[in-house]
């Protein structure tokens, strides 16, 4: 039980409690925007910002998060170009991403080691100046949904009556797609790359099933998701498991206990 005192462990509980928080946030917008996809595209896109990062020996989350923020405005332009077959987007910036980053690996083989944690996530290696970028992001997150809650209930659920009305769509799309990006870069050392999308969607899937309303569905999916963070590095510390890997599990439990007790009830 010690491992629960020590620095590291204390330091990976804060960083995941406060992805655990802001994560669900912006994938409840995602997933009314049917962009659920859009985490791993900009988690491999920030992928290639830490590998240079690591290349030119500058914080690699910082330039991860500048390649995601890149990565969330050329998909809001290519949204655009495609209005037909926006999903293009999504795949489009993703296969450029996992090309830089693989371009990037080859040039550096001596930091290989290091990105791939990011690709699995690392959150006992938090350090201070993680947990103040993590913190950041969390109050931007959670500063912009409390101010614009509203707005951004209306645009996701009616997007035209949303316009007609005068909304700004243009400024508040790139500004969601911006926060995710945010999230997303600062997320991969938490549960890395491979995982980060299912913090952004599992919470959110548990929440729809058990919601009787928007604001329901916001509460829910942040409370599921600090459940399967906290459950996760628990199991994790206990049974000495990779953390990342559990907390995702661990939401992945709690979403088939709902669906078996719905498929009871039914019955």
């Amino acid at each position: 039980m010690d491992i629960f005192t020590e620095p590291f462990f204390v330091r990976a509980l804060i960083g995941g409690i406060l992805i655990g928080l802001t994560a669900p946030l912006m994938g409840v917008f995602l997933v009314l925007r049917r962009l659920s996809m859009i985490g791993d595209t900009l988690a491999h896109v920030s992928i290639a910002g830490v590998a240079l990062g690591f290349l030119l020996g500058v914080y690699p989350i910082g330039m991860g998060l500048l390649f995601a923020l890149l990565a969330s405005f050329a998909i809001e332009k290519l949204r655009k170009a495609y209005k037909t077959y926006a999903e293009l987007s999504i795949a489009i910036i993703m296969s450029g991403g996992v090309a830089l980053a693989t371009l990037l690996f080859t040039l550096g083989k001596g930091y290989n080691i290091n990105v791939m944690s990011y690709f699995f996530g690392s959150i006992y290696t938090l350090d201070s100046s993680d947990l103040w970028v993590v913190f950041g992001v969390c109050i931007l997150v959670l500063a912009v949904v409390a101010l614009h809650f509203k707005e951004l209930f209306l645009m996701f659920f009616d997007e035209e009556a949303a316009g007609v009305s005068g909304l700004p769509l243009k400024v508040y799309n790139i500004m969601i797609t911006m926060l995710t990006a945010l999230v997303i870069s600062v997320s991969i050392k938490i549960v890395g790359a491979l995982l980060v999308s299912a913090l952004l969607t599992i919470p959110v899937a548990c929440s729809l099933l058990a919601a009787k309303s928007f604001r329901h569905s916001v509460v829910l999916s942040v409370l599921i998701s600090e459940i399967g963070v906290v459950a996760g590095l628990a199991l994790a510390a206990w049974y000495d498991f990779a953390p990342g890997a559990t907390i995702v599990l661990s939401l992945i439990v709690v979403l088939m206990v709902q669906l078996v007790w719905k498929t009871v009830r039914r019955a």
